[in-house]
C-alpha cells in the first residue's frame, strides 16, 4: 500500500523521470530507510539510478553505529554509499549558528557535492506528511503568511520528497523488519520542532482533534491550489507589464576569472541582472498581485526571495504608488529598486 502511495506521489508531482540519477539523503532512521527501500525497488521499473549520501555529524554517541548500519544496508542492496564525517559543533561555533542550522548547511552542501560527483540531477529527501504539518505549525507560530501554510513542498528545484504524502506511523510499520536506527535526540525537547512533534501535536490530538494531521494537510492542499492559481495569474501580468529583462544569467568575476564579485558600485546598472516593469500598469494591479509581482521579479533575478521580508515588500509598494521619479530603496545589500522614467527598475547590486 505504501509503495503504491509513493508511486502515486512521484507521478502526481513528476518527481522522477526516466533516466534520472538521484542522491538520497539517508540517516539510517525509519523515514530515510523507507525511502531507500522503496526507491531501490522502483528504480528498474521507472528507469532511474540512486546513490546514497550519509553524514556522521559527530554529535551523538550512536552516530558511528548509524553509519555502519547505512553502509551495511547499502552493501546488501548493492547501492553506492558516500559518507561524510563532520564536526557540527565546531562548525556551528565557527559560523556562529545553532547546531540545527549548522547541520542543515553541512547536509545540503554534502548532498550537492555528491550530486556533482555522481553526475546526478536530483536530491531525494525523506520528509513525510507529519514533517509537513510540523513545519506548518512552526510557521504559524512564527507569524507566517499564506505561503507558510503550504509547508514542505513535494518538489523544490532539484529537491524531491517521495514520502511527503505518507504518515510517519505507516513508515514505521513498513520499516519495522528492516530495524532502522533511532535518533534519540528526536525524543528531547530542546529544539522547537521536537516540542511541536512531542508535545503540541499529541496535546491537540488528545484534547481537540485526533485527525489533526489530516485536517492541516487538507488546509495545506487548499492553500497550495490557490497559490498555484495566483502564481499563474502573476506570471501572466508580469509578462504584460514587463519592459525588459537584462543579464539574468550573468555571473560577474574578478580578473582572475575565479573569484565572484559580491560587492561593487551600487549604481552599476548596465552590467547588473535587472528586471524593468511598467510603473503605471503595476500601480493598476490589486495589492495582492503587486506583492507577488515584486517577489516574482526578485526571484527572476536571484533564483530565491530569501532575505526579502514583508516590511520590504510594503516599502517597495509604497515607493511605487508614490510614483516619484529617481527614488530608490535597498531592502538588503544585494537588491536595489529604483523608480525612474515611469519604470520600476529592480536589479542586483554587483
Amino acid at each position: 500500500m505504501i509503495e503504491d502511495d509513493v508511486i502515486n506521489t512521484i507521478k502526481k508531482y513528476n518527481l522522477i523521470e526516466s533516466g534520472d540519477k538521484l542522491v538520497l539523503g539517508v540517516s539510517g532512521g525509519p523515514d530515510s530507510i523507507c525511502m531507500l527501500q522503496i526507491l531501490n525497488k522502483l528504480k528498474s521499473k521507472l528507469n532511474f539510478e540512486i546513490f546514497v549520501a550519509h553524514i556522521n555529524h559527530g554529535i551523538r554517541e550512536n552516530a558511528k553505529l548509524d553509519e555502519e548500519y547505512v553502509l551495511q544496508f547499502c552493501e546488501k542492496i548493492n547501492v553506492k554509499c558516500f559518507v561524510l564525517k563532520a564536526n557540527v559543533k565546531d562548525y556551528s561555533i565557527k559560523l556562529k549558528k545553532g547546531l540545527e542550522e549548522a547541520g542543515r548547511i553541512i547536509r545540503y552542501d554534502f548532498f550537492n557535492k555528491i550530486m556533482k560527483e555522481t553526475n546526478s540531477n536530483k536530491i531525494a529527501i525523506a520528509h513525510n506528511i507529519n514533517d509537513k504539518v510540523e513545519t506548518i505549525l512552526l510557521n504559524i507560530l512564527r507569524g507566517s503568511g499564506p505561503s507558510g501554510l503550504k509547508g514542505i513542498l513535494p518538489k523544490n528545484g532539484i529537491y524531491i520528497r517521495p514520502l511527503i504524502n505518507i504518515k510517519r506511523e505507516d513508515i514505521e510499520e513498513y520499516t519495522k523488519n528492516l530495524n532502522p536506527r533511532h535518533d534519540e535526540s528526536n525524543d528531547e525537547n530542546e529544539f522547537s520542532r521536537n516540542k511541536i512533534r512531542n508535545i503540541v501535536i499529541p496535546y491537540i490530538k488528545k484534547e481537540f482533534n485526533p485527525n489533526i494531521i489530516t485536517t492541516i494537510t487538507r488546509l495545506s492542499n487548499l492553500i497550495s491550489e490557490e497559490s498555484e492559481y495566483l502564481d499563474l495569474e502573476t506570471q501572466k501580468i508580469y509578462e504584460q507589464i514587463l519592459i525588459e529583462e537584462k543579464n539574468l544569467n550573468l555571473e560577474v568575476y574578478n580578473n582572475d576569472n575565479k573569484t565572484k564579485i559580491i560587492s561593487c558600485d551600487i549604481n552599476n546598472e548596465e552590467k547588473a541582472p535587472t528586471v524593468i516593469l511598467n510603473l503605471k500598469e503595476f500601480n493598476k494591479q490589486d495589492i495582492v498581485i503587486q506583492k507577488r509581482l515584486i517577489l516574482f521579479s526578485i526571484k527572476k533575478i536571484f533564483g530565491t526571495t530569501l532575505g526579502i521580508e514583508k516590511i520590504h515588500i510594503d516599502d517597495i509598494i509604497k515607493l511605487c504608488n508614490k510614483a516619484e521619479g529617481n527614488k530608490y530603496l535597498t531592502p538588503n545589500k544585494h537588491t536595489k529598486i529604483l523608480i525612474k522614467n515611469n519604470k520600476i527598475v529592480i536589479f542586483k547590486i554587483l
